[in-house]
């Protein structure tokens, strides 16, 4: 069975929200970053988490959880910096990938193990979408691996989506989660 790895993008610096949204309380009880984190571990075989450093209390929980924390010191870079680094740094018998934003926390796990099994069932690449709408994460096959590793600055993997998009399959989902993300302190309620 191939090796489906999650890439949990939690490198960036908050800066429209003013302060680290990543590590805010959620109604539910958990952090931003957290709730991503869990709903990537269950559906997939194993976790890499990309921060950014001096942020200790983020690396603490994400490990505690079970994920294996990247501590990337040029994260300022860009998050396809990021994301390339955790492609750099992935298992060499990875079959491909699933790439999470921290910042998305309501993701139902059942949407990962969808993406994960997609991938594992030959799709080259794959994407949730709600009522019509493209969400995240995104999921790539290990073909994509040399086009993942070169990318750099802050633009993720949108091009490559763009370049292959006849080759996107798209799974539609009830789960809104996969278009909701947190870029204010009021986005923080569901």
């Amino acid at each position: 069975m191939s090796l489906i790895v999650g890439i949990l993008l939690a490198a960036g610096s908050s800066l429209r929200f003013g302060t680290d949204k990543l590590l805010q309380t959620l109604p539910e009880g958990d952090c931003v970053a957290v709730s991503a984190c869990k709903s990537l571990l269950i559906g997939t075989d194993h976790v890499l988490a990309v921060v950014r450093p001096g942020i200790t209390e983020l690396e603490e929980q994400l490990y505690e959880l079970g994920a294996e924390v990247m501590v990337f010191h040029d994260a300022a870079e860009g998050m396809g910096s990021s994301l390339g680094y955790a492609v750099r740094s992935s298992p060499n018998d990875t079959g491909g990938w699933l790439i999470a934003l921290a910042d998305m926390p309501w993701i139902k796990p059942s949407t990962i193990h969808k993406l994960s099994a997609c991938i594992r069932s030959g799709a080259e690449l794959v994407a949730p979408t709600y009522r019509g709408q493209r969400g995240h994460p995104v999921g790539f096959a290990k073909s994509y691996r040399p086009e993942l590793s070169a990318i750099r600055g802050d633009s993720g993997a949108k091009s490559l989506l763009v370049d292959h998009h006849e080759r996107l399959k798209l799974i539609e989902v009830d789960d809104w989660g996969v278009l909701r993300d947190i870029d204010r302190l009021e986005d923080l309620t569901a």
